[in-house]
């Protein structure tokens, strides 16, 4: 019974996430996709002493699996775009997001000297708000 417990209640979140404003929506998919990435690079910089500007290309593309379906079948479900030409375009806006976030992480990272998590995590609301337009007007558009 508590399989099917869970079940239902995954069901009523799921529900009620569709409720939500999609920007809100784009945000709490984003957060997911961003814990993914911070925890990534923590992980690999801790673990492995990677240089933080490699982890941030390992860790973005793990982060690019959250993103992408967490807005595929959730933020931009409606469209209805699907498929891999969405994928390209979604993949493009997030290179595209990824150029800007590791000149603005080296800059934090060089110039500012700022701790390398708080740098990313800084970074990472900056470039938030252009990947949202991009993505609901070209990636997305069905």
């Amino acid at each position: 019974q508590q399989p099917l417990a869970r079940l239902m209640s995954a069901q009523a979140l799921a529900s009620q996430l569709t409720r939500l404003p999609q920007p809100l929506q784009f945000a709490l998919v984003g957060g997911c996709a961003a814990a993914t990435h911070l925890v990534v690079v923590a992980l690999l910089v801790q673990l492995t002493q990677m240089a933080p500007l490699v982890a941030n290309v390992l860790a973005f593309l793990a982060a690019f699996v959250v993103s992408y379906n967490g807005h595929a079948l959730l933020t931009f479900s409606s469209a209805g775009a699907r498929g891999w030409p969405v994928v390209g375009r979604y993949f493009a806006v997030a290179c595209l997001s990824f150029v800007g976030n590791e000149l603005l992480y080296a800059l934090a990272l060089d110039w500012l000297h700022w701790h390398y998590l708080w740098s990313l995590a800084g970074v990472l609301l900056l470039v938030a708000v252009a990947t949202f337009v991009l993505s609901k007007f070209w990636a997305f558009k069905a």
